[in-house]
């Protein structure tokens, strides 16, 4: 039996494991504006997970998973707080504004409706009917009956409650239906974890005429999107279920060639240029190559040394007919800093391998500390004449381009 002493003493602990999770958001620099710095404080997070432990609840960097399929994984979660509160700081939320949530799971909703106060909508909207009955439950227990929760495929997005200033997903969406662009308010802003050659990016995306163009983006992970917008990737099995190749558009490639060059002995490239900025360069590197996918493998393959631990969680790979070359690091001796490299299997390996390197060294010579990627997005008819420089990404509703301004004044990192 509970006692209000113990009532007290939980509340309590949820109170101060909260403060101890904003203050680390802060020293991290995900958390900026006071206002939101306010409401992460004020939102019981636990009211929207309580099967599970406060420890686990207020771990700033954890997601919880809400619902899994049959197979066991997940289709459904309470995202990391520090996702949420990145993506909440580019949304750039003030009081008054009408806002739908893309993907339900309730704290989220709870923390925007702090944002936009009582004078702003907050429409939570969710495919899965469980989601929505959980998510209007727990928002109920937390005090936040003025969120309206709704069931609805996010292919459609919610017509009924827009024009929307700010719209904003919390599902990896693969493509941008014109939903989304219609229901979005003049000089709004579309906060959305977009999927490009298989990499995701919490892009921010500003009306521009009849397209859309980024104000930035920031790494994060997120459950991909179910209904009318799902979108799997291919998998390639290289080594039974061992190493596989991730690939998202139709590319024709030798399987059975990519195959054999897996067994045969690697060739190795270091360059001499630092290992920094992984996750910029890995961006570059899928948007620059013709060929492309994620080589990714399991504990077992990388154990027998047949490919490099960096392919642990996929890494961003080059393919030449049947040769591909993929990137890893070294450690730098004396020093806490890594090196990069190069390794490529197959009979035009050398080739391969040479034209990573290149890939490397234009990123350390001309973009590294630049403003990084510049995304723009099309509607799918719109002709390719029409379209600017860059590598574009054709979808189903659109045609996504992705550009690399360069940085004004060189500053060179490599190692030699």
């Amino acid at each position: 039996m509970t006692t209000a002493g113990d009532a007290d003493s939980s509340a309590d602990d949820a109170a101060a494991r909260r403060e101890a999770m904003a203050y680390e958001l802060e020293e991290w620099g995900d958390l900026r504006s006071g206002a939101l710095a306010k409401a992460v404080r004020a939102v019981p997070r636990h009211l929207f997970a309580p099967e599970e432990p406060l420890e686990n609840v207020y771990a700033a960097n954890r997601a919880l998973v809400t619902k899994r399929d049959e197979q066991g994984l997940a289709t459904s979660s309470l995202s990391a707080t520090h996702i949420q509160v990145t993506m909440l700081e580019q949304a750039q939320l003030e009081p008054g504004m009408r806002v739908l949530e893309v993907g339900s799971g309730g704290y989220n909703a709870a923390l925007i409706a702090e944002l936009v106060g009582e004078s702003g909508t907050v429409v939570s909207l969710d495919i899965d009917p469980d989601i929505v009955e959980r998510a209007r439950g727990s928002l109920d227990a937390a005090g936040y009956e003025r969120v309206t929760v709704v069931l609805g495929d996010a292919e459609h997005g919610y017509a009924a409650g827009a024009p929307f200033d700010r719209i904003i997903v919390t599902a990896g969406a693969w493509d941008i239906p014109p939903a989304w662009l219609n229901q979005l308010a003049s000089g709004g802003r579309l906060i959305v974890p977009l999927r490009m050659r298989g990499l995701t990016r919490s892009v921010v995306l500003e009306r521009d005429g009849a397209h859309l163009v980024s104000t930035g983006y920031r790494l994060c992970g997120f459950v991909p999107m179910q209904g009318s917008s799902a979108r799997e990737q291919r998998l390639i099995p290289l080594e039974g279920p061992e190493v596989a190749l991730r690939v998202e558009e139709e590319q024709l490639l030798d399987i059975r060639g990519l195959q054999k060059s897996l067994q045969s002995p690697r060739l190795e490239r270091w360059p001499g240029i630092e290992f920094d900025r992984p996750d910029e360069t890995h961006f570059w590197i899928a948007t620059a190559a013709p060929v492309f996918g994620l080589l990714a493998a399991r504990q077992g393959a990388i154990d027998r040394g047949l490919v490099a631990r960096s392919t642990q969680q996929g890494v961003p790979t080059l393919i030449r007919g049947a040769s591909f070359a993929y990137r890893t690091k070294r450690p730098i001796e004396g020093t806490n800093s890594f090196e990069n490299g190069v390794y490529a299997h197959g009979p035009e390996a050398d080739a391969v391998a040479h034209d990573y390197v290149e890939l490397l060294r234009r990123f350390d010579r001309d973009l590294r500390g630049g403003p990084g990627a510049h995304i723009e997005v099309f509607p799918a008819a719109t002709p390719t004449s029409e379209l600017p420089r860059g590598r574009v990404i054709e979808k189903r509703h659109t045609r996504v381009v992705v550009s690399w301004p360069e940085r004004e004044s060189p500053n060179h990192t490599g190692l030699s």
